[in-house]
């Protein structure tokens, strides 16, 4: 197969950041908004939901926790109560969660093929959205379960900025949020950046157009339309705590496809291109240049001693990436367009006149959220 001059703009070596996507705003020069709702999707216990709460404390939004395993609705509810927080839990144990949210082409393909994720943050994520939607809500702010604010007031900004864009992320001065792989790029010495993640992303209400595929990089995916980023920005700080990317070699090994796809995706937005670029030939190239990479850092670290759990986590990535056909790429982004205009339909049926709001307990029970459900006493 000869390779078209978009074909062979795969590099060697994967970008190291693509900050230059985005706008970098100074948080002391914006003007404050206002959150309608802070979204939490967690599952760990309701000590770590500490930060959550004073979030939404501070800025005066609704808190909207989505628990499942380890994650107490109703500890979660006393320790709003207690703060003033007005907060809503909602169980995902006591759901059906095959019917919570639309059936998507992408997440059956990943079935079909062997590549379920096995975790819930995606459909979390876009209950969410959905809850957003239903409620009239303008701008949200997602956020995960291990993030703090050094300056809370970083959330106003993020906030202030939405209107201009349709997402604004807040910069992460913690531990790296980088895939196993990046994460092992920076360790052997190479250069590798951080990109606007839904662990701390604030959206406005046009970009609820957008959903969160069941994939890694999900985030990655939810600020893309068809052709392009939305125009998002970065400000302020945000904390990630510090966690052990090489703990488990499962970890890479469901990383790989998600990752694979957004670096081959956001590497084309870097060279001026789109989704459209992303041909069979592209990824073929692509793909090869991925494991060339992953080879390289294999061979660079030793299997012995305090790099041993890097190792086994990078031969598990490139098992993993060597599953990963061409054509599975395209079929992938092919499904996702479609899923991207389901959704939007979907939405449509779920919205309400501009200006009004519904009342919570109507949002919850239009979902049929409402027996999972505690809300402010």
């Amino acid at each position: 197969m000869t390779a078209t001059p978009i074909e062979r703009l795969a590099l060697a070596d994967q970008h190291p950041s693509h900050q230059d996507l985005v706008d970098r705003v100074d948080a002391a020069g914006v003007t404050p908004g206002n959150l309608d709702a802070i979204i939490v999707p967690t599952s760990r216990r309701p000590g770590g939901l500490a930060n959550a709460i004073e979030a939404a404390g501070r800025t005066e939004a609704t808190l909207i926790v989505l628990c499942s395993k380890d994650a107490s609705v109703a500890e979660t509810m006393v320790a709003a109560k207690e703060s003033g927080v007005r907060a809503y839990g909602v169980d995902l144990g006591l759901l059906d969660n095959d019917n919570l949210v639309p059936r998507f082409e992408t997440e059956a393909l990943l079935t079909n093929r062997g590549f379920t994720r096995g975790t819930d943050t995606s459909l979390k994520r876009n209950l969410g959205l959905m809850i957003a939607n239903l409620a009239g809500w303008e701008r949200v702010l997602f956020l995960d379960d291990d993030i703090s604010f050094p300056d809370p007031t970083h959330l106003s900004a993020a906030a202030g900025l939405l209107g201009e864009y349709a997402a604004v992320g807040l910069t992460n001065s913690g531990m790296p949020d980088n895939s196993v792989v990046c994460h092992a790029l920076r360790s052997s010495g190479r250069r590798q950046d951080t990109f606007v993640g839904g662990g701390a992303l604030a959206v406005e209400r046009r970009a609820f157009g957008s959903f969160f595929p069941d994939i890694y990089n999900e985030d990655w995916f939810f600020l893309l339309d068809d052709q392009r980023l939305l125009r998002t920005a970065v400000t302020g700080k945000a904390q990630q705590e510090p966690y052990d990317p090489y703990h488990n070699p499962q970890r890479a090994e469901s990383e790989e496809l998600g990752d694979t796809l957004a670096e081959g995706l956001y590497g084309l937005l870097d060279d001026r291109k789109g989704p459209v670029d992303a041909t069979l030939g592209y990824w073929a190239t692509f793909l090869e240049s991925r494991r060339q990479l992953i080879r390289e850092l294999l061979a660079e670290t030793p299997d012995r001693g305090d790099t041993r759990h890097m190792h086994e986590s990078l031969r598990a990535a490139l098992r993993q990436s060597e599953l990963i056909k061409p054509k599975f790429c395209v079929d992938y982004l092919e499904s996702w367009r479609r899923d991207r205009s389901a959704w939007k339909d979907y939405l449509e049926l779920l919205s309400i006149p501009d200006g009004e709001e519904n009342s919570m307990e109507k949002v919850f029970r239009d979902l049929s959220l409402s027996d999972a459900v505690q809300g402010p006493r």
